[in-house]
Parts: C-alpha cells; structure tokens; sequence
C-alpha cells in the first residue's frame, strides 16, 4: 500500500501535552521526574527555584516530536534546554512563550508555545522500554518490554527479536506479583531495583485500567545513579470510545495545534484528514477511501484529502462535508466513491444536488455510487457540472 495508507492511519485521536501526561501518571503511584508548568517567564524562574534540583530541564510543550532540536523565531534554538543554574530559566523561557517553534514535525510556520515545563533532571544509568497494549490475538491487554530501550522498538524486534519479552495479562486477575517480577527482570533490573520496577510496571497497569487507555508506552523506563526507577518520557493512547466516562481526561485535550477543518469535520462526525493534492476523495468507509486514495496516485493524480462518511450518514453531513472540500482553494476537481449498503445512496444524492445547489459548486463533480440503495434521480439537478455515473 501507497503512502497515503501511512498517513491515514494517523487519524486524529485524544491529544495530550507532555506534562499532562505525566500528571496521570503521578496520579497513579507511577514515578516521573519532578515537575512544574509555567505560562509566563516569572512563573518558570519561580518554578526553577522551587524544585530545588542539581540540573534542571526546560521543555517547550508541543504536541509535535523533534523539540530538541527545533529553533524558535525569537532566534532560540532547541526547544529542551538542560542548566544547573536556575536564574537562567526566566530569560530562557521568555524566548519560549509566545514565540513559534520550528521541528522536523510541526507546519513550516511552527506552532506557538503556550507553556513549558519546568523538571529536574536526572541522569540515566541504564535506559529500557516498557508498554501495555491491547493485542487483538490476546483479546486483551498485554505487557510488552526489552532492556534496549531509548530507540526505536519497531529496530529492536527487527534486529535483536531475543530481547523482546511478551506477558499476556488476564483481565480478571490483572499483573500478578510473579508476572511483574519476570518481566522486571527480563528488562535487566537486579537487586531492589528489580522490586521496584515490578511495582511501577503493577502501577502503569492500574493507570492503563483507570484511563481506559489503548497503549501506555513508557520509553525509556530508565533507573537512576541513585537507584531509582523512572518513567522518563511515556505516551498514553486513549480509547476514544470511553470519553464518556472519562470527561476529565478528554476535558485536556489540546485543540490549539490540530487542523480547524479536521476540527469542522469531526463535529459533523466526519473522519477528516488533508492531504496536499488537488482531487477532493468524498468516500464512505476507511479501507474504500484509502483505495481510492491508491487508485489516484496510481493514475498520476494526487488526492487532496481523506474524507470517510462512514455508515449512518445524513443528508446534513452530506452537505457539511461538501463545504468542507470546496474551501479547500487546492481542490480542482471533486471525486464521490459511494458503496451503497452500509450508506443509503439517495441520501448521498440529495446531499449533494443541495451542496451544487446552495454552494455554486465551480469543480467538476465525479460520482459513482453503487449498491442496494443506489438511485440516480436525484443528481440529474447537477447539470453544469461534470457529472460521471457508473
């Protein structure tokens, strides 16, 4: 499969900052480098200061990766400043706040920082990688981990798949004590530290429950010079399903740095993403628009974007999704991939001659819709327009 596959896949789910992250995890027992938020430069000296720390670590708070390395247009660079000297941390984070960093990840304007954190550092005598995720061959979670950790894992089990060790989880009993202590030890920790880190990977566990989380990916899952275990740097996916029992945590999520259109679709239920060619994709269900993103590449086009209906779609989302395209100034040419049975096509139709009709569409239109409930009637109102029915 093409690129767009990859991208696709990328659909857009509950974005949470660093920080707030880790707030989580406090909240669950698990260790995390102490810490402190500021959204203006006095606040953050004030934060340096109280922690009280041998180094301090500043991080500019993003929702993009590659910080490190990124440059601000206050003529800063990297977004992650390391110093043992806490007055510095108020002029550092005045280049921060309100200025746009610029990483490998982020558009080419860069996204504004609103907050850093403000952390002891620590150093790290030894780094490893710990996660808990649900594996469908499983039916249910399971605990994933290897002693090489701070890389990429994907280059581990590749590599070196010896190091990779698996504990299916059952989910009426939860980690059990002989079941931490394994994997503890299989991630290379010895002595007390192999106890403590069967208690923090018993504690993820109990956050991975609390959260009704999909993954928690702690990398790395580190011990410290001063026989400490930490989770230095951990991402939570969250299952977007349980947002009604978990209003507290999707109350954080950070809109500020996602798409406004892919904003505008989701509160229209539409599965949105841009892409940077010029042929608009309206198409009803994920594998179908992904094809049809394949078969326009394949063709030498390039798709502008990917749009799923999905089933019970209405007439209005119909209409809503039309405006959506047709804002895009990219957008030289409309593509409709209807499979009627899980979509009523009538309802597509109407929608569409309502969008041609109120919208003055100016793009040609190509339709093709197919399926048990598939009816033309409807579309013979789009006569300016380009009008293909299969």
């Amino acid at each position: 499969s093409s690129l767009h596959c990859a991208r696709v896949s990328c659909r857009r789910w509950l974005n949470l900052q660093e920080y707030q992250s880790k707030k989580l995890m406090q909240e669950s027992g698990v260790t995390v480098q102490r810490f402190y938020v500021a959204d203006n430069a006095p606040d953050a000296l004030q934060a340096a200061k109280r922690l009280g720390a041998k180094e301090i670590v500043l991080k500019a708070q993003i929702l993009a990766g590659g910080r490190g390395k990124g440059v601000f247009d206050s003529g800063l660079k990297g977004g992650v400043h390391l110093t043992k000297d806490p007055s510095v941390v108020g002029e550092l984070a005045k280049k921060m706040l309100g200025y746009s960093l610029t990483t490998k990840q982020t558009p080419k304007e860069g996204v504004k920082v609103k907050t850093v954190m403000v952390a002891e550092a620590l150093d790290i005598t030894r780094e490893t990688y710990f996660a808990i995720l649900m594996d469908r061959a499983c039916n249910g979670p399971v605990m994933v981990g290897s002693p090489q950790g701070g890389m990429d894992i994907e280059e581990v089990a590749d590599k070196t798949p010896e190091l990779i060790f698996k504990e299916v989880i059952d989910i009426f009993e939860g980690v059990r004590d002989d079941q931490a202590l394994r994997m503890a030890a299989n991630l290379g920790f010895k002595g007390p530290l192999e106890r403590q880190a069967a208690d923090q990977i018993k504690r993820l566990y109990d956050l991975f429950l609390k959260v009704d989380a999909t993954q928690v990916e702690v990398n790395p899952l580190g011990e410290t010079p001063e026989g400490q275990v930490v989770c230095f740097d951990a991402k939570i996916n969250f299952d977007d399903n349980a947002e009604f029992r978990q209003k507290a945590v999707f109350a954080m999520d950070d809109m500020s740095e996602s798409d406004p259109t892919e904003m505008e679709a989701a509160k229209w239920d539409l599965k949105y993403i841009g892409l940077d060619g010029n042929i608009a994709c309206f198409v009803n269900g994920a594998g179908l628009a992904m094809a049809t993103c394949d078969i326009i590449d394949l063709h030498g086009g390039k798709p502008a974007n990917f749009l799923d209906l999905g089933g019970g779609v209405k007439e209005k989302q119909v209409y809503e999704a039309f405006k959506l395209l047709t804002a895009d100034p990219k957008v030289e040419a409309i593509l409709v991939n209807i499979f009627g049975g899980i979509v009523n096509c009538a309802i597509i139709a109407n929608g569409i001659t309502k969008a041609c009709r109120e919208l003055e569409l100016k793009v040609p239109l190509v339709v093709r819709l197919e399926g048990g409930y598939s009816t033309g009637a409807a579309i013979t109102e789009a006569q300016t327009k380009v009008v293909f029915w299969v």
